[in-house]
C-alpha cells in the first residue's frame, strides 16, 4: 500500500467557485433566503467538496467500522471485558448490530476492518483483516503503539477510503469498535486541544463516579508520560498518536484523510471518530473541510473536539454507542441537502414572484 504521506500530499482545497455558485443558486430557489438553515450550508460544503454545482448526491454511503483492542483496559476503565470487541465484530459481520440496522435503513453498506483486535478472527463476510498489531499497550504505563505501527494503521484507513471510493462509495461514514476506546479518545482530545482530563473524560459505557475518577487519573497519567518524553501535539502529532493510541483511532484518522484526498464527504460519528478527526487535522491540515459532523455524542470530549475543529453536528440525540450509528442517522440529511439544490425549482422556473 502507498505510504500515508502520499495520501496527505494529494489533499487539496474545496472548490470555492462551485461552493459560491451553489450558494447563489440556493438564493434563487422558491423559499425565503436562508430558510432551510443548516441544510443550505451543508449543500454549499458538498459543492465545494465535489467541485461541482449543483453538488452530486452523496450516495451510496459506506460505513467502515475499524476495530481494535486497548491495553489500558487493565486499569479498570471499563466494566466490559476485552473479548467483547471480537464478539461484536462477529455481530457486525452477521448483520445484527445497531449499525447494521441503521445502515440498512439509510441504504448504506458496512465493512468491518480488523486493524487491532487482540485475538485472531475467523474469516467472515464483510470483514477485512488488516491487523497492525494485536491490541495496544497500556497508555498509562508506556506508548500505546510504536511509530511504525501507527503509520501502518494510518495507512490501513487511508487505503480503505481509497478502495471504497474506487468501488463507488460517494460518502464515507466513520465507525469504530473497541472496548476501552473512550479512554485514549479522551487523552488524544485533551492532548490536542489543551483541555484538562476531567473536561474531556466521559462515562463511556456507563461507569459510576469512582470508576470515572479512576479513568480521569489514567488519562492524566498518559498525558504526563507523553509530555515527559517530549511529544508535543503541534510539533509531532504522530508521536502523540503513537503514545496514546488506539489502533482504530489511527485507522479512522487515515480514513478521514483518505476521504478528503478523494474529494468525498466524510461523516464523522461520536467521540472516537471526533478524536480521530482531531488527529487527522493535526496530521493533514485542511482535511476537516471535507468532514461533516453527523451528531453530538453525549461524551464531553466530543463537544470539545468538535469545537476545536469548528464542526457543528447535524443531530443531537444523546447517543453514545459509537459504531457509526449517529453518523449513519445523519446520512439522509446530508443527501437531502444535495437534492434540494438539484431538484427544487427556482422562482423563474416555477413562475413564482420573488420578494420586491
Amino acid at each position: 500500500m502507498p505510504p500515508f504521506s502520499e495520501t496527505v500530499a494529494r489533499l487539496g482545497r474545496p472548490d470555492e467557485a462551485a461552493a459560491g455558485a451553489t450558494a447563489a443558486h440556493l438564493d434563487r430557489l422558491t423559499k425565503p433566503r436562508g430558510s432551510l438553515g443548516r441544510l443550505e450550508a451543508v449543500a454549499v460544503q458538498l459543492a465545494g467538496i465535489a467541485g461541482e454545482s449543483p453538488p452530486p448526491v452523496p450516495e451510496p454511503g459506506v460505513v467502515a467500522v475499524f476495530a481494535g483492542d486497548h491495553g489500558v483496559l487493565a486499569e479498570g476503565v471499563s466494566p466490559w471485558p476485552a473479548e467483547v470487541t471480537a464478539q461484536m465484530v462477529a455481530n457486525f459481520c452477521a448483520g445484527g448490530a445497531a449499525i447494521n440496522v441503521l445502515a440498512r435503513h439509510a441504504g448504506a453498506g458496512v465493512v468491518v476492518v480488523d486493524v487491532g483486535v487482540a485475538s485472531e478472527l475467523d474469516a467472515a463476510d464483510g470483514l477485512v483483516r488488516a491487523k497492525a498489531r494485536p491490541g495496544t499497550a497500556n497508555l498509562a504505563e508506556e506508548p500505546a503503539m510504536t511509530p511504525e505501527e501507527t503509520t501502518t494503521a494510518l495507512g490501513v484507513g487511508a487505503d480503505m477510503a481509497a478502495d471504497l471510493v474506487l468501488k463507488g462509495a460517494r460518502c464515507l461514514v466513520t465507525g469504530d469498535m473497541g472496548i476501552g476506546s473512550t479512554t485514549p479518545s479522551a487523552a488524544l482530545i485533551a492532548a490536542f486541544t489543551g483541555h484538562a482530563a476531567p473536561a474531556v473524560t466521559g462515562r463511556g459505557t456507563g461507569i459510576g463516579d469512582d470508576e470515572w475518577a479512576r479513568k480521569v487519573r489514567v488519562v492524566e497519567r498518559g498525558l504526563a508520560r507523553t509530555g515527559a518524553f517530549g511529544a508535543v501535539p503541534g510539533d509531532d502529532p504522530l508521536a502523540v498518536l503513537a503514545s496514546l493510541g488506539g489502533l482504530e483511532i489511527a485507522a479512522l484518522a487515515g480514513f478521514i484523510v483518505g476521504g478528503a484526498a478523494a474529494r468525498v464527504p466524510v461523516l464523522v460519528d461520536g467521540v472516537i471518530a471526533v478524536a480521530a478527526a482531531v488527529v487527522a487535522e493535526a496530521l493533514a491540515p485542511g482535511c476537516t473541510a471535507y468532514c461533516v459532523a453527523g451528531h453530538r455524542s453525549s461524551e464531553p470530549g466530543a463537544t470539545v473536539g468538535l469545537d476545536h475543529l469548528g464542526l457543528l453536528p447535524l443531530l443531537d440525540l444523546e447517543l453514545r454507542l459509537g459504531e457509526g450509528t449517529g453518523a449513519c442517522l445523519a446520512l439522509p440529511v446530508l443527501q437531502a441537502a444535495a437534492r434540494i439544490v438539484r431538484e427544487m425549482a427556482t422562482f423563474d422556473s416555477a413562475g413564482v414572484s420573488d420578494k420586491t
